[in-house]
């Protein structure tokens, strides 16, 4: 020990590799970082990983469809496990991960396919409760602003909704798509408060195209949220709190999806024979200033 600081020794983990066939690294798979929701992930992936000594590498892939190419790489990287926040897989896409034989686990997205790992939050009953709500404070032009629509979370959070609506004896206005994305969420706002018949409510599919709805209403409609239109968002992000925000949405689980993930993950890489897991977490509203106040 006196030698190796005399000398700055420090140990190199790629030649510990290859002697211990060990890379002790995780790859970690996303399609982008623009959503607050998913670098919290990512930030309590890496601290629980770090502590771990694992070493996380990004990739990143196309929001839908192919991803192949990805996929070589991390082959490639010899990473030990792989965790992939909100990817949209085929079937035939999650059964080729499976085959090579890599523990993984996918966050955030349901996959039609029993041999990997899932978590993911109640998206049909965080849709149910927004409809539902937004119907009893009285609106009546209540459109749906979606993402992805090839992504589980948008089909089930709009499944969810539309049910909602239908409970109350209620059909949604219309649907725009956001991609999940701000800046398209404010192209679809622009289109939406353009037509003749405006909503009086809107249900985004995750917070940051909530708060796009918001910031176009504001400032480019003239309009008051909520005495003018209700919002709702889905994931709690730090911001929907904030009180400019003030973003009345559907709160994920955020802590206890990483630590679940990652703890499967860890379990398969340590025990091959593991059956895969999918769990299914319960969102809770959040209730704060971007919609009526309930009459009495």
């Amino acid at each position: 020990m006196d030698a190796s600081r005399e000398l700055s020794y420090r140990p190199n983990t790629i030649a510990r590799s290859l002697i211990t066939r060990s890379s002790r690294t995780i790859a970690v798979v996303t399609y982008s970082l623009e959503n607050p929701f998913y670098s919290s992930m990512l930030e309590k992936a890496s601290r629980f990983f770090q502590a771990e000594g694992y070493h996380l590498l990004m990739f990143f892939a196309p929001p839908s469809g192919d991803f192949d190419a990805v996929l070589d790489n991390i082959i490639r990287s010899q990473v030990e496990g792989v965790l992939m926040l909100a990817i949209t897989m085929t079937q035939a896409q999650a059964r080729l991960v499976d085959d090579f034989g890599i523990p993984v686990v996918v966050i955030n997205r349901t996959v039609d396919y029993p041999g990997i790992s899932q978590v993911g939050s109640d998206n049909i009953q965080g849709g149910y409760w927004a409809g539902r709500y937004l119907a009893s404070l009285g609106h009546q032009r209540i459109a749906f602003l979606g993402g992805l629509p090839d992504s589980s979370t948008h089909q089930q959070r709009e499944a969810g909704f539309l049910e909602g609506l239908h409970s109350m004896n209620q059909d949604c206005l219309t649907i725009e798509i956001g991609n999940y994305r701000y800046e398209d969420a404010c192209q679809a706002t622009r289109r939406l408060f353009s037509s003749r018949t405006p909503p009086d409510a809107i249900f985004a599919a995750n917070d940051l195209m909530a708060i796009a709805v918001m910031e176009i209403l504001r400032h480019e409609f003239t309009l008051k949220v909520p005495s003018d239109v209700s919002i709702i968002g889905f994931d709690d992000v730090p911001m929907a709190a904030w009180p400019s925000h003030s973003l009345t949405t559907v709160r994920q689980p955020v802590d206890i999806m990483i630590q679940k993930a990652t703890e499967l993950l860890m379990k398969q890489m340590v025990q091959e024979d593991m059956q895969p897991e999918h769990l299914i977490l319960p969102v809770t509203p959040m209730l704060r200033g971007s919609t009526r106040l309930p009459s009495r």
